[in-house]
């Protein structure tokens, strides 16, 4: 196979959504640790442990990224591999990719292989690794593909809202006092993606029609050409249900997809939070 996709598992997909003769996948795993048993973010994790783990954590918990020779297993013999992470300001994925990458060039310097930082993590992945599809089943030039991926990296966005930010907190990914802020009085804390992939709350909500107030708003004012989206939740189908109903109603013609967060996601996202990315 020419073509591969690949990505780590902060993507919630485990395989693409059609299958293509010409492009193969691949997911590298995260490894979850916490209270010093490690979960390995693969299509064998079973993700309400991960919950669970976190719910009772007593002392210390993190994740760590797949290593370089991880991704140049995942490489394979590829001629052509796009590869997408994780927000390089939340992780250290993106270099370790890219790490890899130099060290497979340096074998063999006529392979094509693109790191793409994808500046946000769960369904915004996802829809990257579907929009790759589409444009290597059209196009057999790889700098083509390339071009046309990055300018549509650059209309993407993601929402989520958490009732926890302890994890983040935590794990450095987001400041004490804005994840103070977020939790304080069992609020429900909506945030997004900065342009330059760190995470910002936008404001606290109260109640279940607020939260999806905001996150309509948001799609308004930041997705003008928005025509898919995808909903990833941990342990909260119901309000991803509430959302695609909600959206369903103020827009057209947009496709909206709900899956459930795996590992990675789960661990930072928390029991009954959301992940929107369009």
């Amino acid at each position: 196979m020419d073509w591969k996709i690949i990505a780590d598992s902060s993507c919630d997909f485990y395989e693409l959504e059609e299958k293509n003769e010409k492009v193969g996948f691949a997911s590298v795993p995260f490894v979850i640790s916490i209270d010093g048993v490690d979960f390995i973010d693969n299509d064998k994790l079973q993700t309400e442990k991960v919950v669970e783990a976190i719910d009772n954590c007593k002392e210390t918990s993190f994740t760590s990224c797949p290593s370089p020779a991880e991704w140049i297993k995942a490489f394979g013999d590829a001629k052509y591999c796009f590869v997408v992470t994780i927000s390089s300001s939340l992780s250290g994925s993106f270099n370790s990719a890219s790490v890899a990458k130099k060290m497979v060039l340096e074998e063999d310097p006529n392979r094509q292989i693109e790191i793409l930082d994808s500046l946000s993590t769960g369904p915004t992945l996802c829809l990257i690794v579907r929009k790759l599809q589409e444009l290597i089943s059209k196009n057999d030039d790889f700098e083509v593909v390339k071009k046309e991926i990055h300018a549509y990296m650059k209309t993407m966005h993601v929402v989520f809202a958490l009732s926890s930010f302890n994890n983040l907190v935590r794990n450095g990914r987001m400041s004490k006092i804005a994840g103070m802020v977020a939790s304080k009085l069992s609020l429900t804390g909506v945030g997004v993606g900065s342009a330059e992939g760190t995470i910002e709350v936008k404001k606290i909500a109260r109640g279940r029609k607020k939260v999806i107030d905001v996150i309509i708003n948001d799609i308004k004012e930041r997705g003008e050409n928005c025509r898919s989206i995808i909903i990833s939740h941990c342990q909260n189908e119901e309000l991803a249900k509430s959302l695609k109903e909600a959206i369903d109603k103020v827009f057209e013609s947009i496709d909206i997809k709900i899956i459930p967060t795996r590992g990675l996601d789960s661990y930072y996202a928390e029991k009954h939070g959301i992940i929107v990315g369009y």
